[in-house]
């Protein structure tokens, strides 16, 4: 495949983009990945000027492209002052190795470039020390490219080392440094428990979706909170709890951290804890951008780690958010819609025979039949767990 484009004025660190499209990827669903990692490249400080794919059934395991692709990065690298090179998945050590040495410039891969914007969007001590775990997860089996001074400690009188090499060493305190983190969060969990074994037994909703998709601002929508809302990717990485009051009836409602696709395995390990909101919810509120043409590949994607967080089925509301962008888009498939009530009668109203509302959290349209909804799920919710206190019902 081809190269594609980007004219920018900007004066920013220049990068470029590098996918495959293998035999399961179409050249539509190949750019939308490439979008996103722009994104993702984007939200870290990058600014993308030229994307590169190459058609192969599946990734070089030596240098994940090809090597006549990575001479032609490589020209283009040159040619255009760029210092920056990001991949499209996970890069294994002896690919980065190898991709170092013929580029002869930084090189980054999906993961590290997620856990660099986790890094920086952290706030708490929670938030902080899953985000160091991850990292620290990822850099222990890629130590060696980190280092040029692998030679063994010099001998002689006063000289006499320890007889490691220096990548020895640091592997060493990388590995107590997990321990100690892995025992911190432990406590953490601990607090986190009490803390929600205090809250009593209020109905517990939790807001799940793909990142970006305005869980946050549905969340200050319901609430009437300030939860930090932006339009960058993974703008909330911290559990906010809050708690709303319907009709009387009052719930905990959880605003979680956002999902991606090809998510770090390591993030997912350290992130557990925090989902553990969603693992006690009595509901789940998976809100989707009906506004993204691949919100269905989103909706996969969410429920593929939420299953592989935890293995049992939730009560679950589909919101599709954003139904404003959505009506004023431009396209053949939304020319028949054109409002609220039509919405309601196509396919998406029935994704996955559960419960589907179709809202703007940003402009509040049809925000009240959402509330109405969770008021209704929320009492039956009540209903079940004091089946002798009908006070609300």
């Amino acid at each position: 495949m081809g190269i594609g484009h980007v004219t920018v004025d900007a004066i920013e660190e220049r990068c470029v983009l590098v996918g495959v499209i293998s035999a399961d990827i179409t050249n539509e669903i190949a750019l939308d990945y490439i979008d996103e990692l722009k994104f993702l490249a984007s939200t870290a400080g990058a600014i993308t000027i030229q994307y590169f794919f190459q058609k192969i059934p599946y990734p070089n395991p030596k240098t994940y492209v090809g090597i006549g692709k990575l001479d032609e990065i490589k020209r283009f690298i040159e040619e255009n002052d760029v210092n920056l090179v990001i991949f499209d998945d996970e890069l294994s050590p002896s690919q980065l190795r190898n991709i170092e040495r013929e580029l002869g410039c930084k090189i980054l891969d999906r993961t590290i470039l997620i856990l660099d914007i986790f890094a920086s969007r952290a706030r708490t001590s929670h938030a902080k020390t899953q985000v160091e775990l991850a990292q620290l997860q990822y850099m222990l089996p890629r130590l060696t490219r980190m280092w040029t001074h692998l030679e063994r400690q010099k001998g002689g009188i006063g000289m006499r080392g320890p007889g490691e090499t220096q990548i020895e060493t640091d592997r060493r305190i990388i590995q107590t440094r997990i321990a100690l983190l892995k025992e911190k969060l432990h406590e953490i969990d601990k607090q986190m428990s009490v803390q929600r074994g205090n809250r009593g037994q209020l109905v517990r909703i939790a807001l799940v979706g793909y990142t970006n998709v305005g869980k946050s601002t549905l969340m200050n929508l319901l609430s009437k909170s300030d939860v930090f809302a932006e339009n960058k990717l993974f703008a909330t990485l911290d559990t906010t709890v809050r708690k709303v009051v319907i009709n009387n009836l009052p719930f905990l409602l959880t605003d979680t951290v956002g999902f991606i696709r090809k998510l770090p395995h390591q993030l997912i390990e350290s992130f557990k804890s925090t989902l553990d909101e969603v693992r006690e919810a009595d509901l789940l509120v998976h809100v989707l951008d009906i506004s993204h043409p691949n919100f269905e590949d989103h909706y996969r994607v969410v429920n593929e780690t939420l299953h592989e967080i935890y293995k049992e089925e939730k009560p679950t509301i589909i919101v599709f958010n954003k139904i404003d962008a959505y009506l004023s888009n431009d396209n053949e498939e939304n020319e028949e819609v054109q409002s609220l009530e039509n919405l309601k009668k196509t396919w998406m109203s029935k994704l996955g025979d559960i419960r589907c509302i179709f809202i703007s959290a940003q402009t509040k349209e049809n925000s009240d039949e959402l509330r109405e909804q969770l008021y209704f799920e929320a009492k039956e919710i009540f209903k079940v767990r004091y089946p002798y206190n009908n006070f609300l019902y």
